[in-house]
């Protein structure tokens, strides 16, 4: 049965994805003079990614404390990194933000494009040049108020046991002078695992952001240092929350 569920997903995907596409680029056409951080498409695109999450009646999402993002600062957002549809749930915060992902995900119709539409940053893995031209697009990116989601562990875990953090966002983070937010997103992994395409599975979704860190608190410190202590906080609550969804 989740292989035919599956099956009517992927054709509910493909055909709400070349209309979400052409809103998308109407949206851009009529702001992008105007928008030049792209806000208004920002937010159509996150409201066709929380779609493919409430379109699953198996799936059920809540997000918690999604006011401690403040919307008047930029932020390095940072995450934990289990399913493919991470971003779809982050999606649902609301908040403006660029995400970094992989360049092969632009190969994708319609998703690819309205990616390069929304000027999101991508990089080729192993690929030091392409790593070194994305974190000066994410400065350049963060310069214009733009917040920055990126998933420190590199990609994302089987098992759901949190990866050891790279340390590429907490080096803008410090360079750029601007505050950490960690984001802890539950649930995903059972919904979606890494390798599958199976939907169907009963599973709760929960999206938590957590206290802001300024920059003043770890200015000081190290990249390894501040890379395990907001890893340790992340942990922590994906701890709880596997107990408690």
């Amino acid at each position: 049965m989740q292989k035919v569920y599956s099956v009517i997903y992927v054709i509910f995907f493909i055909v709400t994805s070349t209309i979400y596409f052409i809103i998308a680029l109407l949206v851009w056409l009529f702001t992008v003079l105007f928008d030049k951080r792209l806000v208004a498409l920002n937010r159509i695109t996150q409201i066709w990614g929380l779609t493919y999450i409430k379109a699953v009646p198996s799936w059920s999402i809540k997000f918690i404390n999604r006011d401690k993002a403040d919307k008047k600062k930029t932020y390095v957002i940072v995450s934990n990194h289990q399913s493919n549809i991470d971003i779809m749930a982050g999606s649902g915060l609301f908040f403006h933000f660029k995400w970094i992902s992989k360049a092969e995900v632009l190969k994708i119709p319609f998703i690819g494009w309205t990616m390069r539409l929304n000027r999101y940053i991508t990089f080729k893995r192993g690929d030091t040049k392409s790593i070194k031209k994305m974190m000066e697009k994410c400065e350049k990116a963060i310069s214009e108020n733009n917040s920055i989601l990126m998933f420190p562990e590199g990609t994302r875990s089987k098992t759901g046991t949190l990866r050891d953090f790279k340390t590429g966002a907490f080096i803008l983070a410090k360079k750029m002078k601007v505050p950490i937010l960690p984001v802890v997103i539950n649930g995903t992994r059972k919904a979606l695992p890494k390798d599958s395409i199976e939907f169907g599975t009963r599973c709760k979704i929960s999206v938590e952001v957590l206290d802001e860190i300024p920059y003043k608190n770890f200015a000081d410190k190290d990249l390894d240092t501040i890379a395990k202590e907001v890893r340790a906080i992340i942990q922590k609550k994906i701890i709880q929350e596997v107990s408690s969804v």
